[in-house]
Parts: C-alpha cells; sequence; structure tokens
C-alpha cells in the first residue's frame, strides 16, 4: 500500500461527507454544518490529519471541523514549508483568513499542541478556546529516554523504525493498524526539516487570554504527566485539567475519542 492509499483509506473512517480544500497550498480536510461553530485540528508531527478519523466525525454533529496536513510535513500541503516560528504564524493566520474563520476552538495534539499554544499567545484574538492533547514542549521538556528511543527514526526514517517507536510508545494497547500503517509510511514521505520548538516562558504562559483545556496522557512517555498537571495547574489555574489514566502519547487522539469529544465538547 502506498502512503496516498493509506491516507484515502483512513480517511474513509471518518463515515461522514469530508470535503478537501487547498488553501494556499495547504490541504485541509472539512466536514460538519458550515454554519456551525468551527475547529481546527493540528495533529502531530509526522500523524496527518487523517489521524483525527475518530474524532472529526463526532465533533462534526455540532462543529464545522478543520483538520490541517502541516505544511513541509507528510500529508496532501504543497505550500512552501516554513522555516521559522514567524513563518509558522504566519502561514497559519493565512488558512484561518482562507477559511474565513474566526475565533475557532484551535485544537493541537504533540507538535500540533505546541503550534497551537504558541499561535495563541501570539494571537489571543483569533482564537476563542484553546485545547493541547498531551502537548509538547509547551509546559514541560521531552523525557531523554524518549528522544533517545526517538533519535533513529528521525536520523534515518523508515517505515520500520516508525513502527517500532510507536508500538514501543502505545505500550501494548490495541492500536488501530490503519492509523498506524499510514504513520509508518508517512516516516518515508519527503519532509522539510521541522520548525524548532521554543517552550514560552512561565510569564507568557500566565498572560495566555483564551480559556484553556489541557488533555493528559497519563502513560505518556514523551515527559511526566504529573510534572505537566502541576505545571499546567500552577500556571493557570482557570485551565481545565483532563487526565486519560491508560493513554498514552501517541495513543491519542485515536484510541481515546470519546474521552476527547467528550473534553472538546464541554
Amino acid at each position: 500500500m502506498t502512503f496516498q492509499e493509506a491516507y484515502d483509506a483512513l480517511l474513509e473512517r471518518w463515515d461522514v461527507p469530508v470535503e478537501q480544500l487547498t488553501i494556499d497550498g495547504t490541504h485541509v480536510n472539512a466536514c460538519g454544518p458550515l454554519d456551525a461553530p468551527p475547529v481546527i485540528l493540528l495533529a502531530g508531527h509526522g500523524a496527518t490529519s487523517p489521524v483525527w478519523f475518530s474524532v472529526a466525525p463526532r465533533l462534526a454533529e455540532q462543529h464545522r471541523v478543520y483538520a490541517i496536513d502541516l505544511l513541509g510535513d507528510a500529508g496532501r500541503s504543497t505550500g512552501t514549508p516554513p522555516r521559522t516560528i514567524d513563518d509558522l504564524m504566519t502561514w497559519l493566520t493565512g488558512v484561518l483568513d482562507g477559511l474565513r474563520v474566526d475565533r475557532p476552538q484551535l485544537v493541537g495534539h504533540s507538535y500540533g499542541a505546541w503550534i497551537a499554544l504558541t499561535y495563541t499567545l501570539r494571537n489571543p484574538a483569533r482564537v476563542g478556546r484553546l485545547a493541547l492533547i498531551d502537548p509538547t514542549d509547551c509546559f514541560t521538556g521531552l523525557r531523554l529516554p524518549y528522544i533517545a528511543r526517538a533519535l533513529p527514526s528521525l536520523l534515518r526514517p523508515s517505515r520500520q523504525r516508525s513502527l517500532s517507536f510507536l508500538r514501543w510508545e502505545t505500550q501494548g494497547l490495541p492500536v488501530d493498524e490503519q492509523w498506524l500503517e499510514l504513520a509508518a509510511l508517512a516516516a518515508e514521505e519527503p519532509t522539510a526539516p521541522v520548525v524548532r520548538t521554543k517552550r514560552p516562558t512561565d510569564d507568557q504562559l500566565r498572560s495566555l487570554q483564551p480559556p484553556l483545556l489541557v488533555v493528559v496522557a497519563g502513560r505518556t512517555k514523551s515527559h511526566d504527566p504529573d510534572h505537566l498537571t502541576r505545571r499546567v495547574t500552577a500556571l493557570i489555574p482557570t485551565a481545565t485539567v483532563v487526565r486519560l489514566d491508560t493513554a498514552t502519547h501517541h495513543s491519542l487522539p485515536a484510541l481515546h475519542a470519546d474521552e476527547v469529544v467528550k473534553a472538546l465538547s464541554a
């Protein structure tokens, strides 16, 4: 199976009408009523927008959902990849403008959560609500064992290395095989260097304006979930924190759709 075939196979699992849009070279998979409150979904690095296959259709019952393929990453976006954080922020503003979306709920997982948080800190008036799903490099750093285990698949990406890494992190959970295949094939797609993250300062985090939801994976190997929870609640006491005790970093969002949708819809 090719990457594009695996992409389409997972997109078919959405089981709702999906409109495939192109905004200045950015591919967007959209569903739900046009006049419903908008939700923007940003997947993690290498995950691609179809990873929301178990979440997007349920959100689409009451929202207009836009799942975006990141520029320069695996997926169907073809625009010039961003090279800096400023490029990345300008790109997302352009996508929101192109979609004519105002103050959406901005939802990000992993690297997508870092993009969403960084964007919200810089453009608080453009975001109605911020939801971070097991965010990385937002409140805490990555664990060294996680970095060490990920390095081979980053330095010499291959389908097999990606499979090995994802099975290690998901710790025997019954992962969806179609999702796993797409993520593994994505590792062999041509991509641009990822824009390096810069963690916000405590003062910046305290200044966050839109309502914040943070979903924490209780078994994540990417960072310390207890430390993440403490940091969020200490810096932003008004934040809603939902902990999913059985979830790992990479089992989200696909394997925990019920809990994720419940949190996003609250």
